[in-house]
């Protein structure tokens, strides 16, 4: 999951952000709305943490924005304000949910998760596919039974992979999943990950390499595909 924080408070931004890694979610920061326009019109994000109070364009404005776009992008709303007038008005606007602050970093990611998956609200909450069980909210990976320890990167990868439904994934959009966008669109981050990801599940491998286009969980059974 890759989501876009709108926050003007460097350490709390920062602080999300770092938390954020840990829960294996990728995470852009925007201090001010022009910022957060310019980054919502080059990348694609799963959902926006609107800080209400910002400079440039307000978090109300932005979200506004979101909405007009069409994308269903949903929307988290961040602010000191605990009125009930203040919360009225932001799912007026669009929101889909709101955190007052002060808040735990573990309810910021238990909200994230749940508005990830009522985003596509057809999908289950464990996925399942060719043997592998992805549980995102325990990060909990198994394969045949087996339980796979995986780094957060490794698991964000393996989200996304798994979430295609064995559809082709480019390297690229892995890397804008994944990823945040400190990342070198030339690095071989991908390649590397990928290969390691393919270690820890094991043989036969499941994860097959399309040439010139991307990765895919092989669903075949018993087919591991190209490992390049």
């Amino acid at each position: 999951m890759r989501v876009l924080v709108v926050e003007d408070e460097p350490f709390m931004a920062e602080a999300i952000r770092d938390g954020l890694r840990l829960a294996a979610i990728a995470a852009d920061i925007a201090g001010t709305g022009d910022i957060a326009l310019e980054l919502l019109s080059v990348n694609a994000y799963d959902i926006a943490v609107l800080d209400r109070d910002i400079p440039g364009p307000s978090g109300d404005e932005i979200a506004e924005r979101i909405v007009a776009s069409g994308s269903g992008m949903p929307i988290l709303m961040l602010t000191a304000a605990d009125r009930l007038d203040d919360k009225t008005s932001g799912f007026e606007l669009g929101a889909d949910d709101y955190l007052t602050k002060p808040f735990e970093l573990r309810e910021l990611v238990l909200r994230l998760r749940a508005l990830d998956r009522r985003r596509a609200h057809n999908r289950p909450p464990v996925r399942e596919i060719a043997g592998l069980r992805l549980d995102p909210f325990r990060r909990e990976v198994y394969r045949d039974g087996r339980y796979v320890a995986l780094t957060r990167k490794q698991f964000a990868v393996l989200e996304v992979l798994v979430t295609a439904e064995g559809g082709v994934v480019s390297a690229e959009e892995l890397l804008e999943r994944a990823w945040d966008e400190n990342a070198d669109p030339f690095t071989n981050a991908v390649r590397i990950t990928v290969s390691a990801l393919r270690k820890r599940l094991g043989e036969p491998a499941i994860i097959a390499t399309v040439a010139g286009v991307g990765y895919r969980i092989e669903t075949a059974a018993g087919a591991g595909g190209d490992r390049g």
